[in-house]
């Protein structure tokens, strides 16, 4: 898929990722996200969904390439720099990654205490997030008794809170129940459809292929496809 630059929020151009001691995460890899897109990023146990988003991240830096987040070359920022982007990306990771001794209005309140903002302010948020991912009546209870549903939503109104321009999900329904995967599936249309881009690595294809939204596919660190689910469009690298 091409995009204009102007509209483009994420642009990888011949991105490859080696980690020391030689494994090769990713390798040449060209793709772009427009801003407003809702995409998933599919591919076998190992074949750089991850790293990919960690670079988008910046958890990560590429070893050769541009990874360009809504028209800046982020591959070029300072270490300084690094937490003004991450305000504009709201990250989901697979092990949520919660603070098990705070409470739920803790956890989400996080992002926001962290950029100063008055009380005030952030618990009207927290409060807004928490409704829209259904566990408003849950803000005062301890992260250890709530469901893997429940704790995965937190991760994603965690995400939310701050606003950001771009949401990463990495394998969110992991080891979740059919039934509860299509609904947090349905969250993520819905924050997209309120204006946020999102790029979800997931490995539930059938799910992928209910929602229809286009799908890139990484196989052994390369881009193999780019197109509609289950599409055989393959993507060559530009040389």
């Amino acid at each position: 898929m091409t995009t204009d630059a102007s509209s483009a929020m994420i642009v990888f151009e011949h991105v490859a990722k080696r980690y020391p001691g030689g494994v090769q995460a990713l390798s040449d890899v060209n793709f772009e996200l427009a801003r407003g897109e809702m995409a998933f990023l599919t591919g076998h146990s190992g074949a750089g969904k991850s790293t990919l988003l960690r670079l988008i991240a910046l958890l990560e830096r590429p070893s050769r390439g541009q990874v360009v987040f809504d028209g800046r070359n982020i591959v070029r920022l300072s270490r300084a720099q690094i937490p003004r982007l991450r305000r504009r990306v709201g990250v989901i990771f697979q092990d949520h990654k919660l603070l098990t001794d705070r409470k739920v209005l803790d956890n989400v309140a996080l992002p926001l205490l962290i950029a100063g903002l008055p009380w005030s302010e952030i618990r009207r948020r927290v409060r807004a997030v928490l409704d829209l991912v259904g566990l408003l009546d849950k803000e005062a209870m301890p992260i250890p008794t709530l469901s893997g549903g429940e704790q995965q939503r937190v991760g994603i109104a965690r995400a939310m809170v701050a606003k950001p321009a771009l949401l990463l999900a990495d394998e969110p329904t992991g080891n979740l129940d059919p039934e509860l995967s299509a609904e947090l599936m349905q969250l993520f249309c819905t924050l997209n459809e309120l204006g946020t881009t999102v790029l979800i690595a997931t490995h539930d294809l059938d799910l992928v292929h209910r929602l229809g939204r286009r799908t890139l596919a990484l196989r052994a660190g390369q881009m193999v496809a780019d197109g509609p689910p289950g599409a055989q469009q393959i993507t060559e690298p530009t040389r």
